[in-house]
């Protein structure tokens, strides 16, 4: 123990060398330390910036056009405003069930197709977080690692996204869904919100490519970035580890030129209702359409057989003219809430707003960006530092507002000046 003056006051204080003591920054453990450097989203944003390749960054943080659609989005979720009642006081419980299955949060880990590019190995690393602190993940069609090798490692936690490969009568698409099934995945996610590729400028001025074109411009961002490049070096290049099997090579496996020439060439984002009907018919468990953000939509999935709906508007990156996820959630909620369970998606960077999602008619919201910019500033570590401080806001935001579990956060009184519901 030691004493010290402070020099504004004339006091004499102690210190201990346990670093116990009182206020939010207290404690000298790792995870105190983390606290104080990362309080929020945002200085992880800012420290995935300066640790990540530029092109490594955009890909993650940009969308389309002039990345109005993230900014529209983050916008209307600061302005729901969610009045406090207050005396009510005891512990919050933030359970949540979900297609037949109990989760302690009720927060995901949304599909983030190439997450590779994001942070190396991204794809398991997410896997080792839904296992840990038992959170849904929703692996894609394009992740970096496989559907099998995922399914060892998160087990019923397990979802899968589609994205349709039509020729040969969807002989590809039809596949990944019975691998999925074999390997466990709990839910089949059909996205219908990337109809056609988006132009996303972020991506063409970096020259973004899979695989990689040698450049002294690479060159220069691998060797200023050490810890995305040490990352890289542990693992494989970035692959599209789902669809290597389909790609045929006369002299075994592809490599990953072919691969994502493939995908190119194949992939299409979106599915029509009859496909999604077709899907529905040979997939045995929870199904949910991802990507909608009108209630007739959202009407027409749940005739389709649906399960569930995930309101979403890509994050913004597939078009700047659609209206933020956020503020179509109440229309499409009470349009088919009592029949399908309604999920949120799109601009996810606190607790707070997981339980504006939730107070809106969501029964869970799910984060893809912001798992990936936790890895990007904070290592291998940062996707579960990103759930720890999700769930320790959103577990504030309850008792703040007197909101003791899912269904009391779902009673209260809410403000959204920019709610929009059909003409």
């Amino acid at each position: 123990m030691s004493r010290r003056s402070d020099p504004l006051h004339g006091l004499t204080w102690r210190t201990t060398r346990s670093g116990a003591g009182w206020g939010p920054a207290s404690g000298r453990s790792p995870e105190a330390l983390r606290r104080r450097r990362f309080p929020t989203m945002a200085d992880l944003e800012r420290a995935a910036r300066r640790r990540s390749p530029r092109f490594a960054f955009d890909f993650v943080a940009g969308g389309t056009g002039d990345d109005r659609g993230a900014a529209r989005n983050r916008a209307a979720l600061d302005g729901v405003e969610i009045v406090p009642r207050y005396g009510r006081i005891g512990p919050v419980d933030t359970g949540v069930g979900l297609f037949g299955r109990r989760y302690e949060v009720p927060i995901g880990i949304a599909p983030t197709g190439n997450d590779g590019v994001a942070w190396p190995d991204a794809s398991r690393r997410l896997a080792g977080v839904a296992a840990d602190a038992g959170l849904p993940y929703v692996t894609g069609t394009l992740a970096s690692a496989s559907i099998e090798d995922l399914a060892a490692i998160c087990g019923d936690r397990l979802w899968f996204q589609l994205y349709g490969m039509p020729r040969d009568d969807h002989r590809v698409s039809i596949d990944l869904v019975r691998r999925a099934e074999a390997a466990g995945a709990q839910v089949l996610v059909l996205a219908l919100d990337a109809p056609v590729r988006s132009k996303r400028p972020r991506d063409l001025r970096n020259g973004l490519s899979v695989p990689f074109r040698p450049s002294p411009r690479l060159g220069a961002q691998l060797a200023l970035h050490p810890a995305w490049t040490r990352a890289a070096l542990r693992t494989r290049v970035p692959l599209f580890a789902n669809i290597a099997r389909y790609v045929p090579d006369p002299h075994g496996e592809p490599d990953l030129g072919a691969v994502a020439g493939f995908v190119q060439r194949e992939l299409r984002g979106g599915l029509s209702w009859d496909e999604v009907r077709r899907f529905r018919a040979i997939w045995p468990r929870a199904l949910v359409v991802k990507g909608v953000l009108h209630p007739d939509d959202a009407r027409e999935a749940v005739d389709a057989g649906a399960d569930g709906v995930l309101v979403s508007n890509h994050g913004g990156r597939q078009s700047d003219a659609a209206p933020p996820a956020i503020d179509v959630l109440p229309a499409v909620a009470e349009a088919v809430g009592g029949r399908s369970t309604v999920l949120f998606d799109s601009g996810i960077a606190s607790g707070l707003d997981v339980a504006r999602a939730l107070a809106l008619g969501a029964r869970a919201a799910f984060s893809g960006r912001g798992f990936l910019t936790g890895l990007a500033g904070a290592g291998d570590d940062g996707a579960a530092y990103v759930a720890a401080l999700l769930t320790e806001e959103l577990r504030t935001a309850m008792a703040q507002h007197g909101a003791l579990d899912l269904a009391a956060l779902r009673r209260l009184a809410v403000r959204h000046p920019t709610s929009w519901s059909p003409r």
